[in-house]
């Protein structure tokens, strides 16, 4: 029977049929007429279907092929680079400022204004003597006109102006660099989360499989002992319920893996339903570490998202200056060569003029010294938000460190467990078979085993979540991490 998967979701067609069809055709002969019985029967008729092998045709997936496949795909990483694009776009606008503007204008007009008409007949260089007869003056015959006129000004001095407002631009653009630099850390971030998060969901279902074995063992182990007649049914009925319990604890744990699958697609960029099958396992690995005061250090002096605020500050200082170059002079020059006809076909006139404008606004009603207000307002504005970000680096730091710290010495204690659990529960189970323990206590050791393997697995998981999430801190995080290192 096959398993058609969509997305993070399996579905196998008829499966309730399906499950049913095989306790009708061993149940009896297995289980008898228990309903517990009946229920484990059944339960492991729809597990064996939900462990068809899914992972068939999945494309191996290295943590480092994760993260390159997000940086090209994530979304929230493309929102960055569009920022980043804006910026480079405001430099040039910028730019623009400190060149000349030149435009041209065609226009065709008619009418019979006394000063249009006039005029125009100047400009078109047909203005005859009879043109001042008064009849002609006071009440003209409409005229036509074609003009073409190519103008042009420049801004010769603006009390520097466009110059500071050209270093503002450069300013944003490479707070926009650092936006950017800070979204592709991010992003490896939660593509290390993700992928790590993928491998302790299968490592959770590797426990939770083993966990069923042991139940089922120890079913078999006192269903042995009753039908010998040494132990009373409350025991093999204890180990029943046990083996539900760890039934369903692996149907939890397969779903967490297929949500861990999809969150993990969608961390890259990509639909939800591809599929990848991690390359990778989860392990320890080696992890370098470093003092605290040096992280601090090095984050102060690395956080892309600090060194975004710092050249946004400089911008800012840069948007005073211009607010005071506002009450300074400026100097324009100007130009324009114009042509005038009656019709297209025949240019009848022509007529250039350039000048020079000196311009300076001697009152506004205030503007001009409420928009520098404004601008250092927003400038003190910033240096407090610059303190409180460095003063937010230093608590995730510490926070990350001491995460990581304790991680580590949890993995240390976990792995030193796994083996004593292990052991202890090798033992319990050969003292329960000669009857030197109860039920009672074989199912505690089980519990505690299975809970001291899936601590250390979560403490793995952590360990090096909480590494990537120190060099995320510290301002270090690449795609080059030892954390990302197979």
């Amino acid at each position: 029977m096959a398993v058609q998967c969509d997305g993070s979701h399996c579905q196998a067609p008829r499966l309730q049929t399906y499950a049913s069809d095989i306790y009708t055709r061993t149940g009896t002969e297995l289980m008898g007429s228990n309903p517990i019985r009946r229920k484990i029967a059944l339960s492991a008729a729809v597990i064996a279907v939900l462990l068809a092998p899914a992972a068939l045709g999945q494309a191996p997936l290295s943590l480092r092929q994760a993260v390159s496949m997000a940086l090209e795909k994530n979304p929230q990483r493309k929102m960055a680079v569009a920022d980043q694009h804006a910026a480079a776009a405001g430099v040039q606008e910028a730019r623009s400022g400190l060149l000349p503007r030149v435009s041209f204008t065609e226009s065709a007009t008619r009418g019979n204004d006394p000063v249009y008409v006039f005029g125009t007949r100047l400009r078109q260089e047909r203005f005859t003597v009879a043109d001042f007869a008064l009849n002609r003056l006071n009440t003209p015959t409409p005229i036509g006109n074609f003009s073409s006129r190519f103008s042009g000004n420049w801004s010769l001095f603006d009390s520097f102006a466009n110059v500071k407002n050209l270093a503002r631009a450069k300013d944003l653009q490479q707070a926009a660099g650092h936006q950017l630099e800070r979204a592709d850390q991010e992003t490896i971030f939660r593509v290390v989360q993700a992928y790590l998060g993928l491998l302790l969901a299968q490592k959770q279902q590797d426990v939770a499989e083993q966990s069923v074995k042991t139940a089922q063992s120890i079913l078999d182990r006192s269903q042995a002992r009753y039908q010998s007649g040494v132990v009373v049914q409350s025991d093999l009925l204890s180990a029943q319920v046990r083996l539900a319990s760890r039934q369903e604890e692996l149907i939890r744990a397969r779903s967490n893996l297929a949500f861990a699958a999809a969150q993990l697609d969608t961390t890259m960029g990509v639909p939800a339903d591809a599929e990848f099958q991690p390359s990778q396992g989860l392990s320890e690995g080696a992890l370098p570490r470093a003092a605290l005061p040096d992280l601090e250090k090095r984050a102060l002096a690395s956080r892309p998202d600090l060194k975004q605020i710092e050249a946004q500050q400089t911008a800012q200082e840069k948007a005073v200056s211009i607010a005071k170059s506002a009450f300074g002079p400026k100097l324009n020059a100007f130009g324009g060569w114009e042509t005038e006809s009656a019709t297209l076909s025949q240019v009848q006139g022509n007529n250039w003029v350039a000048g020079l404008e000196l311009q300076m606004d001697l009152f506004q009603g205030g503007a001009k010294k409420a928009q520098l207000t404004r601008e250092k307002a927003l400038q003190e504005r910033i240096a407090a938000i610059h303190q409180a970000a460095a003063d937010q680096v230093r608590l995730e730091v510490r926070r990350a460190y001491y995460d990581f710290d304790s991680a580590r010495q949890q993995v240390v204690v976990g792995q030193a467990a796994v083996g004593q659990a292990e052991e202890s529960m090798r033992i319990n189970q050969n003292r329960y078979d000669a009857g030197i323990t109860t039920i009672t206590d074989l199912l505690t050791i089980e519990e505690a085993t299975r809970r001291i393997q899936t601590d250390y697995w979560e403490a793995v998981y952590r360990l090096r979540t909480s590494y990537a999430n120190l060099e995320l801190a510290t301002g270090t995080l690449s795609a080059s991490s030892a954390v990302i290192q197979p």
